[in-house]
């Protein structure tokens, strides 16, 4: 254990599992620990570093924004935060938008506006149907929505008003459906769960269902909006169009930031109704417009695209080599890897030792959320370094 992790053991609450690097530096896909260890990082801040670390854009932008205003509370009007509404409108199906600091709060302020709307044209209905093993944050309320008996035992009672029903299950949001519903609220691709993906026509039945029973569909892009998987918009894959959208991490970059969109028809909210004191600050919207923009101009969206097909393919053939590798999945720059035994954290440390950082969602899942501006050599480096490290966590626990 380093000095750093004694010093941080002392002092900070210990809520979760961090991996032994202290990370001091980084650059583009590269960042380096308190010893000069370098590392390629294809977990980018949990699918937040869009354009990867401290890219020139961003950091001209923080800049210029950081000598002009830094925050003016939202009692006042400023042009960082107004562009960057009109930025997200022009390029989405959605035609307002409110800015939060966090996915979390994003998803809360959707569920708000559901709730609301509910009681304008549902006669009070409040209950929003979400699914098993979805994340949509760490309040309350959103540990409520989140269908995972882990994150919501330490907390019970849990907030009433959300159902968790089977994802990928048309039939199951069918059943739960009653005169208290107001919407159902789901991720185009679920990441925490390890990126699962569903049926081709799941979300087009979802919209027909909420079509014909008139709730609203919310769909959380926090993880998957911005680009991660090959669109701006998750919903754009789906062939629906959402009520509501939350977005969060890779919107800003690595700044923190999130929204939720609504379309003109859902967008029920009035003054005093919602509100946030650092949300929509000129400081943060200055550099999300930057992030948004530059991947709009920059070709990123194909970039995402064909490094993602090479960043799979380049599993598939190692599911050839390793026997332990039980699936290859996900879409874009939203990856996963699923072992037929829990040998993630085995797996994981070796990884460490190449010098490549992974996220594991699951005991026997990898997840791979490199920066969107990821290169071709870059994608091949990361398999070199996955493959060694495979084969050193395999033969540790002799599955070779």
């Amino acid at each position: 254990m380093s000095t750093w992790q004694e010093r941080e053991a002392r002092v900070y609450m210990q809520t979760g599992r961090r991996q032994p690097v202290t990370l001091v530096k980084g650059q583009g896909l590269r960042v380096w620990d308190d010893a000069g260890k370098e590392y390629l990082d294809f977990v980018g801040g949990w699918a937040v570093n869009t354009l990867g670390h401290c890219h020139p854009a961003m950091v001209k932008a923080i800049e210029e924004q950081a000598r002009t205003l830094f925050l003016a509370s939202n009692q006042f009007y400023t042009t960082p935060q107004i562009e960057l509404a009109e930025l997200l409108v022009a390029n989405s199906c959605l035609q307002r938008v409110f800015i939060a600091n966090s996915g979390a709060e994003a998803n809360e302020g959707a569920v708000k506006l559901a709730r609301k709307w509910g009681k304008l044209h549902r006669k009070g209905a409040y209950e929003v149907i979400t699914a098993l093993n979805s994340f949509h944050g760490r309040t309350l309320a959103m540990v409520s929505a989140t269908g995972n008996p882990h994150y919501q035992e330490p907390y019970e009672p849990i907030p009433a008003g959300f159902l968790n029903v089977p994802y990928n299950d048309i039939e199951a949001i069918k059943r739960v459906t009653t005169h208290r519903t107001c919407a159902v609220m789901l991720e185009p691709v679920q990441g925490e769960a390890g990126v699962i993906i569903p049926a081709k026509d799941y979300l087009k039945q979802v919209r027909a269902w909420c079509d014909e029973q008139g709730l609203l569909l919310i769909l959380d892009e926090v993880q998957t909006g911005v680009g991660r998987l090959g669109t701006m918009f998750g919903y754009q894959q789906a062939g629906v169009e959402p009520d509501v959208m939350t977005l969060g991490k890779g919107l800003g970059g690595g700044v923190p930031i999130a929204a939720f969109l609504a379309k003109e028809s859902a967008a029920v909210l009035t003054p005093g109704d919602h509100g946030s004191t650092y949300g929509g600050n000129p400081l943060v919207c200055h550099v999300a417009k930057t992030v948004v923009q530059y991947v709009l101009a920059h070709n990123v969206l194909d970039n995402v695209r064909k490094n993602g097909e090479r960043l799979q393919q380049g599993f598939r053939k190692l599911q050839a080599e390793f026997p332990f590798i039980q699936e290859v999945r996900g879409r874009g720059l939203l990856q996963a890897v699923q072992f037929t035994q829990d040998i993630s954290a085995d797996v994981l440390t070796a990884a460490n030792q190449e010098g490549l950082l992974l996220n594991a969602p699951r005991p026997n899942t990898l997840r791979f959320m490199p920066p969107l501006v990821i290169s071709a050599a870059e994608v091949d480096e990361g398999l070199a370094k996955f493959s060694a490290a495979l084969a050193k966590a395999g033969s540790a626990r002799k599955l070779l």
